[in-house]
C-alpha cells in the first residue's frame, strides 16, 4: 500500500494511492493519524472516496506534524569517509522539527544566513507502532514503511560546533515524501535494497544502495527505542551516501534557482526548487 497526506481547501488528507489517482480519507488529516488508529492498514486498503489526479496533487510533508524527527550521521561508508572521520561504533543520532518539513513538490527555502545549503538524499521509515525496547521481530513490526526524505543542511551552521542540529532544522527546508510505501512492497521488507539518488540540474550527485548503511532500519528501531519510546508518526531518516556538496574539491552547494530531485527504486522522487525567502 501507498499512502501519502495531500493539502485540500478544507485542510490536510491522508490518501491511498491507486495507480494515478489518490483515494482521500474521510476523516483523517494526515498519515500520522492514520497510523495512530486501531486496524489502520484495513481500514486504509478498504477506504472509497474523492479522488483526484496524484500528479495534480498538492502533496503536503508526509506527516505534517510528527512527535519525533530522529536522524542518522555518518551512517553510509562513503560518506564516512568523504567526510573525513571513522566508521561510528554506534548510531550517531541529531533531530529535526516539524517546522522544517516540506511536500515532495514544495520549494526549499534558502536561509540568508548560510552560504553552504547542501543535499542529502535519505531512506526514511515511518513508525506504526509504539515501541519501546523492541527487539528483533518487535523492532520489525514498528515499522509502518518507508519514504524519501532529503536532509538539506546548512553546513557553515552544522560545523559551528560538535552538535548538528543548528545546521539541520531550518524551517521550510526539508522535503519528505512522496508517499509512504509499506514494508511488503518493497524488496527485502523492512531491510530492503534499494537504489537511491540525488541529481541537481539534471546532473547526478550522489547514487548509492540502501544495502550500504551501516546501521540498518531495524537496528535503528532497537537502539533508538531504547532511549525513547517510538510513537505512530515518528519519522527516522537514515543518513546519506558520499557525493554530497561539502565532501566535493571543490565544494558545491546549492544556490536559488537550483533545482534538486531525490529519487529512491520503488518508493519515488521528489522535486524541488532552491528559493530565496521572501
Amino acid at each position: 500500500m501507498r499512502l501519502a497526506t495531500v493539502r485540500t481547501a478544507g485542510g490536510t488528507r491522508a490518501a491511498r494511492r491507486d495507480g494515478d489517482e489518490l483515494v482521500l480519507l474521510d476523516g483523517v488529516a494526515d498519515v500520522a493519524e492514520l497510523l495512530s488508529r486501531e486496524g489502520w492498514e484495513e481500514a486504509a486498503a478498504g477506504a472509497g472516496g474523492e479522488r483526484v489526479a496524484f500528479e495534480a496533487a498538492d502533496l503536503a510533508p508526509l506527516v505534517v506534524r510528527p512527535p519525533k524527527i530522529v536522524c542518522l550521521g555518518m551512517n553510509y561508508r562513503s560518506h564516512v569517509e568523504e567526510m573525513g572521520r571513522e566508521a561510528p561504533s554506534h548510531p550517531t543520532l541529531f533531530a529535526k522539527y516539524a517546522r522544517s518539513l516540506i511536500g515532495a513538490r514544495d520549494p526549499i527555502e534558502m536561509p540568508l544566513e548560510s552560504e553552504q545549503v547542501d543535499w542529502e538524499v535519505e531512506l526514511a521509515f515511518v513508525i506504526g507502532r509504539t515501541a519501546r525496547r523492541a527487539k528483533g521481530r518487535a523492532a520489525r513490526d514498528a515499522i509502518a514503511g518507508f519514504t524519501v526524505l532529503n536532509d538539506v543542511s546548512m553546513r557553515d551552521w552544522q560545523f559551528r560546533t560538535m552538535q548538528f542540529l543548528q545546521g539541520k532544522t531550518w524551517d521550510r527546508s526539508t522535503p519528505v515524501g512522496p508517499v509512504l510505501v509499506t514494508a511488503d512492497e518493497l524488496v527485502g521488507g523492512t531491510g530492503p535494497d534499494l537504489e537511491l539518488r540525488c541529481e541537481v540540474d539534471g546532473e547526478t550527485m550522489q547514487e548509492s544502495r540502501t544495502s550500504d548503511l551501516l546501521f540498518g532500519p531495524e537496528e535503528l528501531v532497537e537502539y533508538i527505542s531504547t532511549i525513547v519510546t517510538l510513537e505512530p508518526g515518528d519519522v527516522v531518516a537514515t543518513g546519506t551516501p558520499g557525493g554530497v556538496g561539502f565532501g566535493r574539491t571543490p565544494q558545491v552547494f546549492l544556490k536559488p534557482g537550483n533545482v534538486v530531485r531525490t529519487w529512491i527504486e520503488g518508493i519515488g522522487e521528489l522535486v524541488n526548487e532552491c528559493i530565496a525567502p521572501a
